[in-house]
């Protein structure tokens, strides 16, 4: 073997041999045809493998060809993965505290907008700032808790501040002047009439 073969090639060509003199019959000798490639060699011959089916275009129309990836601008998170596939089938109530804590987080304004008195909004982030902490306090393994905590009355502000943003929309709708009634057509002895 020369120095710049493969050592997993070269490993397993030793156990094959070794293998075949314990059986005692003689170790095969590796075919002439048979090159045994350097790393750099492997990638030239892929790259141009790839090449080559680009120029046949192989690679043209394929799904999501010319989108940006997903995901690629976001900060890094080892659980990508779970967090991905809860999403895509829309589990909900699974996996570790630090995931189903992150997702409530991403999705607590849309939660907050669908309560009605300041109380509840109130009572509802007082929860999972508790959640947050105690979620940090277990030592259970799993992915790190990152979610952060929220700062309560400064979420309340902004909680009234759109369900003012809601009302006043409606409150411009009362003062446009109210449509005007359509006539009703009726008919009185076959013959179409309107009032």
């Amino acid at each position: 073997m020369d120095g710049g073969a493969d050592s997993r090639e070269a490993a397993m060509r030793y156990r094959l041999d070794r293998e075949a003199r314990e059986r005692g019959e003689e170790p095969e000798a590796a075919p002439e045809d048979t090159r045994i490639f350097t790393a750099a060699e492997r990638a030239a011959i892929v790259e141009s493998a790839i090449q080559q089916a680009i120029r046949r275009g192989e690679f043209d129309d394929l799904p999501g060809a010319g989108k940006p990836i997903p995901g690629l601008s976001a900060t890094h998170d080892p659980d990508w993965w779970i967090r991905r596939k809860i999403e895509r089938e829309n589990l909900t109530g699974l996996g570790p505290p630090a995931l189903l804590l992150r997702t409530e987080y991403a999705a607590l304004d849309a939660t907050l907008d669908g309560l009605r008195s300041q109380s509840e909004v109130r009572e509802h982030l007082e929860d999972f700032n508790r959640r947050v902490i105690e979620a940090r306090r277990q030592l259970l393994g799993g992915p790190p808790v990152i979610t952060p905590t929220v700062d309560v009355d400064e979420r309340l502000e902004e909680w009234r501040e759109r369900k003012d943003a809601a009302v006043r929309p409606s409150a411009a709708s009362d003062a446009t002047p109210p449509p005007v009634p359509r006539r009703r057509w009726f008919f009185r002895g076959g013959v179409r009439r309107s009032t």
